[in-house]
């Protein structure tokens, strides 16, 4: 047969390609670990952060989150409360962790330091003692 390059005639099988296959499941690797990444974000209100050149990553896991604004005004895991109702969830937290109760200070850095020394006082007073203040990373510059 003039033209005919295979001589049964039969089907072509079909051919998985593994390169392709392979870069599509690095690509899924990457976009998860950077999503994974970026998870490790504060549980309170957004507000800009003191630097800090000590700080230390922390695991928001088990904690509470209080955060002081520019404005003077608190909140417990991103929801406003007043002070009475501040007092109140810092009690019932207490109650509900009492061995690993932690607690993190998201104080603005235009934010008044006795609002942040009020909010540590009665964390304290309840008789929680794991009192974290959340900071900005800064870079370390070297000293001459």
């Amino acid at each position: 047969m003039a033209g005919s390059s295979s001589g049964g005639g039969g089907k072509k099988k079909a051919r998985i390609e593994i390169i392709p296959l392979i870069d599509v499941i690095f690509f899924l690797l990457a976009t998860f670990v950077l999503f994974t990444l970026s998870l490790n974000k504060s549980e309170g209100l957004k507000v800009s952060l003191p630097d800090s050149e000590t700080g230390e990553p922390r695991d928001p896991a088990g904690s509470a989150t209080i955060t002081v604004t520019s404005e003077g005004t608190m909140a417990w895991d991103k929801d406003p409360v007043t002070v009475d109702e501040f007092l109140t969830r810092l009690k019932e937290f207490h109650v509900q962790h009492p061995e690993d109760a932690r607690i993190l200070i998201n104080g603005d850095s235009d934010a008044m330091f006795s609002q942040a020394i009020y909010v540590f006082d009665q964390v304290r007073i309840v008789g929680i003692q794991k009192v974290l203040i959340e900071t900005k990373a800064r870079q370390a510059t070297a000293s001459l």
